[in-house]
């Protein structure tokens, strides 16, 4: 069964004068499903977001929800709501009134819209807070007054724009797991955009990885975790080393690099370092390497497997690994475009 698409980018371009900040790209997003755009700032994400929302101009392309090419059409027609980073709560009006205003809009009678309005507090906690004023709210208050008043219009696809980073640590991790819950419980297309790749990886069904205006790499966070294609994704993702043996250049997890003693047999590759610096993380230790050809590497051992060895600064070590566990990488030829979206 062909799985049908809540969003279609086709060639889709933003150009702003001469600088290209979104470059043809091409983009299937099947419908229910969570996708995280991710990447540097200036990469084009945002860009991307605020030309399916319609709030960007498209330079050429297409953009489909559903059915229907909506490339031309204004906001309130594309069945789509955006939540922006900032939330943007109206400061004189009360969060029942802020979620609801986009009824009013429409001409909802009050009872109705205050009606619409109490049902999605209660979906997001907050209808204790009715009554209240937005500054009188904490940022995570805020954040679900907001998330809220974007689901009013029913939507088929929620856009949020880094919703989470003004958020501190703790309230980060718990509002990440509403998030997931919500789009369960709802069973709508969530594109989310975000620079933070654990929380694209703990959030997303997809993973859409973005670079100078291009798809780098997209897929699953388990594949794109364990199958970097480009030297770009492997640094970008994070826990892998990016070494190069000859022509060939590849990713191997920071997890599955294995560390000798210098002048211990090995089995297998291998390249000389010297250790640069051994951090504690907890559940396991970080020990970096200069190695051999100016390459900067690391291994992720357990307590045990350090405690065996204790590698010190300055020794002197022999990094191997399972050539079957390596991904190998393929290079990209252009260059990190600098866009006039807002920095991420």
């Amino acid at each position: 069964m062909t799985t049908t698409a809540a969003l279609e980018l086709v060639q889709l371009t933003k150009r702003y004068g001469s600088i290209t900040a979104v470059d043809s790209i091409n983009l299937k997003i099947p419908a229910g499903s969570y996708c995280c755009l991710l990447g540097p700032s200036g990469c084009g994400k945002t860009s991307t977001l605020r030309m399916i929302a319609g709030h960007e101009s498209v330079s050429s392309g297409d953009i489909i929800v559903g059915p229907k090419n909506v490339t031309d059409r204004p906001p309130a027609e594309r069945s789509t709501a955006m939540m922006f980073q900032s939330y943007a709560l109206f400061p004189h009006l009360s969060v029942i009134d802020n979620v609801a205003f986009a009824l009013k809009m429409r001409g909802v009678a009050k009872a109705a819209r205050h009606a619409e309005a109490r049902k999605l507090l209660e979906l997001v906690d907050m209808q204790a807070y009715a009554a209240r004023l937005p500054l009188q709210l904490s940022g995570g208050q805020q954040q679900r007054v907001a998330l809220a008043r974007a689901l009013i219009t029913s939507p088929s696809i929620l856009l949020l724009d880094e919703p989470l980073s003004a958020l501190d640590p703790f309230l980060r991790l718990r509002m990440r797991a509403e998030l997931k819950r919500l789009q369960r419980e709802l069973g709508i297309t969530f594109i989310h955009v975000t620079h933070g790749q654990d929380e694209a990886m703990a959030l997303a069904d997809t993973v859409v990885l973005m670079n100078a205006g291009r798809i780098e790499q997209q897929g699953s966070p388990r594949e794109i975790f364990n199958h970097p294609r480009t030297e770009f994704t492997a640094k970008f993702i994070g826990g892998h080393n990016v070494i190069a043996v000859g022509d060939e250049t590849f990713a191997i997890r920071n997890d599955r690099l294995m560390l000798n003693k210098q002048g211990e047999a090995v089995d297998g590759p291998s390249i000389a370092g010297i250790v640069t610096e051994v951090e504690y993380q907890g559940t396991y230790v970080l020990v970096m390497i200069d190695a051999e050809g100016g390459a900067e590497i690391s291994a992720q051992l357990t307590e045990s497997q350090f405690d065996a060895a204790n590698y010190s600064v300055g020794e002197h070590v022999l990094a191997t690994w399972n050539p079957a566990l390596a991904s190998p990488l393929k290079t990209r030829s252009f260059a990190t475009v600098t866009s006039p979206e807002k920095a991420a």
